[in-house]
């Protein structure tokens, strides 16, 4: 019954707003992309190549080879897209940026997270006469997107010329951290990442139950 009425709400939600919804994630997944490269570049050193992976011209031939389909999905999961480098001053890359499938998965699912929250938001505000939306915060919603908006730079992110495969951005962004340091900042931008989809998801069925509550409502008021 909670899930039933949690659905309805998201689901009209939804269908009374899917440009917001489009149009909110496409901004997420953009930020997502190109916001590492440019603290990078402002930080360290303005990039100075990109590149889409030249194998991706090899994926159909690839994927209609005789290899396991355990072994295409494991490699393709983790094979880089696109990736933008900053040359270094002695022939080394000062930093590089790559993005993968598995993190274009996460860009797609925390921009649809925060656009469906998006719309319930602004379907909250166009329903202020009614008595549930008076009495709903919304605020876990609203913080979980600002922390996903404004943590981009630090999320976990494929990153070369620092030592190790995996970094968040924030440790590129401060040379000379220690070994140390830099492996407490992996962990917790991946915790982090985790706690953004959590708190996302929690805000989410929050204001859909609210949203299918009013609706319910609405349709047992009688006249």
């Amino acid at each position: 019954m909670i899930v039933g009425r949690v659905l309805r709400g998201v689901g009209g939600a939804i269908r009374a707003r899917p440009a917001t919804v489009a149009l909110v994630a496409g901004v997420i997944v953009a930020l997502d992309a190109l916001l590492p490269p440019l603290v990078l570049s402002v930080f360290r050193a303005p990039w100075t190549f990109f590149t889409f992976n030249p194998w991706l011209k090899s994926l159909p031939a690839y994927l209609a080879s005789s290899k396991p389909w355990a072994e295409k999905l494991d490699f393709l999961s983790r094979v880089a897209l696109f990736w933008f480098s900053a040359d270094g001053p002695y022939g080394a890359p000062e930093w590089g940026f790559a993005v993968d499938t598995m993190d274009v998965a996460r860009f797609v699912l925390t921009g649809l997270l925060i656009g469906i929250y998006a719309a319930l938001w602004l379907e909250r505000r166009a329903a202020r006469s009614h008595a549930w939306s008076a009495r709903v915060p919304g605020a876990g919603g609203a913080v979980g997107a600002c922390v996903s908006v404004l943590g981009l730079s630090t999320g976990p992110c494929s990153v070369v010329g620092c030592g190790a495969p995996v970094l968040p951005v924030v440790g590129l962004v401060f040379a000379g951290l220690s070994s140390t340091t830099l492996a407490v900042l992996s962990q917790v931008s991946r915790i982090s990442a985790i706690a953004v989809v959590a708190a996302l998801l929690i805000a989410i069925a929050w204001l859909g139950w609210q949203a299918g509550q009013a609706t319910r409502q609405m349709t047992e008021r009688p006249g």
